[in-house]
């Protein structure tokens, strides 16, 4: 009963199972090397439906329990508090099955060296895919009887893993690269039902906000596919019509049959596309989702669970066929109700953008305030004390204000520290601005002291991956949600804008160009990484709008709101706002003040300015 006490929802789930489970951390690893036993990693989450099955099918059996307890020591852990723990398992789970994904059953050294791994096994075997059972006892036979052979795959496939990750310095994607990659995307493009690829298949958000940043610099292609594919989603089965929230995939190519959990980071997301393509009905009913699905103590929930029980009777996805009347009667699926910093933070900043780019909508006034809430709440909740050396830091998750002893990762501090920025540009608050500041500074590894990384979270990686050598960089693949290199050079690049220093445009510039050569032929997977690249390929940009006090709904004020160029940022504040800017100490609103008591705009390329000039005529006839 290890884990009756965990933050985590999904390992309370299994503290009940007569399988004898580890938390994930270095007791387990020595009790392996205790007992001479290798080490099984289940790795799963709570709205996981897959996940589900198998600990009823069999982690709930007693014979299975039995055996396992006897022959290995059994560490559960869940993906969405250690991603680096997952991260590492899953890139060792690829030499054994091109079909990766949770559950993930990972046999492995008491040294943490991976020797075999599968996704999800059935309790007995059909269809030609084994039993749990068959493959557990093949493995430990291994483990057992071929120990030498074991260790030396183990070991070198740990050495494989540790070179794929090496990426040279690399370059930053052209824009004539940048086009190829929106070419790849439109041959890819399900032109019968929209979306990409087949079954399954999923939102791809990061991508849709890359086609977006690509249409704004007037790559027409790219415009109309990021806006032909949510006008496709917005009418598919994949969304919710009485709650408003995306659901994480389709099992068919025409979206429907989804997989019922709803996650906050494929919401979250959906919802900044949305609001850049000013769809409002769809985001209005994310914000919804968001502030009353989601809304727990602390921040937002991770996910909804797919599975409810309806009739006395599990069923999967049955609550989402009610209408809101007949939902009403019944009790909802279950939340994962732990708060992960990254996810929240990428709410934020769909939050922000909503506030700010839907400004003419009712939605725009929650939007904002739901965005100040959660942005107060995880500070609140997250922010730890300082390191030794007066770095900020953050935990990874909470539950009911209870922290995780999991470590923060980047996209934690890229991911919040973004939607900090973004939140700053909607309110004209530079608080949150030098909160994000701080999140980034701690991240950047002094010259003196890289080995090959520019960025770390500043308590380091997982602390039991380090001890076994298996920390590695950060994985910079993108799926559902940006990696946090693509996370931390896009708030790197926001900073760059606001303060003038090269140092931010730098790091964003050395996080970006290691990708390029991966993420241009292969952009499904990098679509945040694109997004930066696409913002670093065109000319960096600069627009200030100062009203005197309550004159915030001017024409020009209106004008940069919507303004939603890539490279190019937008902020409107009030006079005495920018006087808080500047004692921040960014340097882009120094000497910013409203000409003879009118609103009064800034255009600037690369901190050099025109002419102020307070009529719309006159900034879009320079602009």
């Amino acid at each position: 009963r290890r884990l009756e006490n965990a933050v985590s929802p999904y390992l309370r789930s299994h503290a009940d199972n007569p399988v004898d489970w580890w938390p994930w951390g270095d007791a387990a690893f020595a009790e392996a090397r205790r007992r001479d036993v290798p080490v099984m990693i289940s790795i799963g989450y709570a709205t996981c439906h897959w996940c589900h099955v198998m600990a009823r099918e069999t982690f709930s059996n007693p014979t299975v329990a039995e055996w396992l307890n006897d022959r290995v020591v059994s560490i559960k852990v869940d993906r969405e508090e250690h991603p680096q723990v997952d991260a590492a398992y899953l890139a060792a789970a690829g030499a054994f099955s091109e079909q990766l994904g949770w559950p993930l059953t990972v046999f492995a050294t008491p040294e943490g060296r991976t020797f075999y791994a599968a996704t999800y096994l059935p309790p007995e075997p059909v269809q030609g895919i084994p039993s749990f059972r068959q493959v557990a006892e093949a493995v430990l036979e291994a483990w057992t009887e071929r120990r030498d052979e074991v260790l030396q795959s183990a070991e070198g496939l740990q050495d494989a893993l540790r070179e794929a990750t090496r990426r040279d310095a690399g370059t930053l994607p052209t824009v004539e690269q940048l086009g190829d990659a929106v070419t790849e995307l439109i041959g890819y493009e399900d032109r019968e039902f929209g979306g990409f690829g087949g079954a399954p298949k999923f939102p791809v958000a990061p991508v849709l906000l890359f086609l977006q940043a690509q249409g704004s610099t007037g790559d027409r292609d790219a415009a109309e596919l990021a806006q032909r594919t949510l006008e496709r989603l917005t009418a598919s089965p994949l969304r919710d019509p009485v709650e408003g929230g995306f659901f994480r995939y389709a099992t068919r190519r025409d979206w429907s049959e989804p997989h019922y959990e709803r996650m906050l980071y494929d919401n979250a997301l959906l919802l900044e596309a949305y609001a850049r393509a000013g769809l409002e009905e769809p985001a209005a009913g994310i914000v919804d989702f968001l502030g009353s699905v989601l809304r727990v103590p602390g921040g937002l929930a991770s996910g909804q669970d797919s599975e409810s029980m309806l009739g006395g009777e599990r069923s999967e996805g049955g609550y989402y066929a009610l209408t809101a009347a007949e939902r009403a009667q019944v009790d909802p699926p279950a939340l994962d109700d732990k708060v992960l910093t990254a996810w929240n933070g990428l709410a934020i900043g769909g939050l922000a953008v909503a506030g700010r780019r839907l400004a003419d909508a009712p939605t725009a006034e929650r939007a904002r305030a739901l965005a100040v809430e959660l942005a107060g709440d995880v500070l609140a909740a997250h922010r730890l004390p300082d390191d030794e050396h007066g770095r900020a830091r953050l935990a990874r998750a909470s539950r009911d204000g209870r922290v995780s002893e999991a470590s923060a990762t980047l996209e934690d501090y890229g991911d919040l520290a973004v939607g900090l920025l973004e939140l700053a540009l909607t309110t004209g608050e530079a608080r949150w601005a030098a909160v994000a500041r701080e999140f980034v500074d701690a991240c950047i590894v002094p010259p003196t002291a890289r080995d090959g990384a520019l960025v770390r979270p500043p308590g380091g990686e997982d602390p039991t991956l380090v001890a076994h050598g298996l920390a590695t960089v950060d994985d910079p693949q993108e799926g559902a949600a940006p990696s946090g290199t693509a996370a931390l050079a896009r708030a790197a690049l926001l900073l760059h804008q606001l303060t003038a220093e090269p140092r931010y445009r730098a790091l964003a510039e050395g996080l970006i160009a290691p990708l390029g050569p991966f993420a241009v032929p292969r952009p499904i997977g990098f679509g945040a990484t694109l997004a930066v690249a696409t913002a670093l390929a065109q000319p960096s940009r600069q627009l200030v709008v100062v009203s005197p006090a309550g004159a915030s709904d001017d024409d020009l004020t209106d004008y940069a709101r919507h303004a939603d160029t890539a490279g190019t940022l937008a902020l409107a504040v009030t006079s005495a706002q920018t006087a808080e800017w500047v004692a921040a100490g960014f340097e882009l609103l120094a000497d910013r003040v409203a000409l003879d008591g009118r609103p009064t705009a800034y255009l600037c390329t690369d901190f050099v300015c025109r002419l102020p000039v307070t009529s719309l005529s006159e900034l879009t006839a320079e602009a």
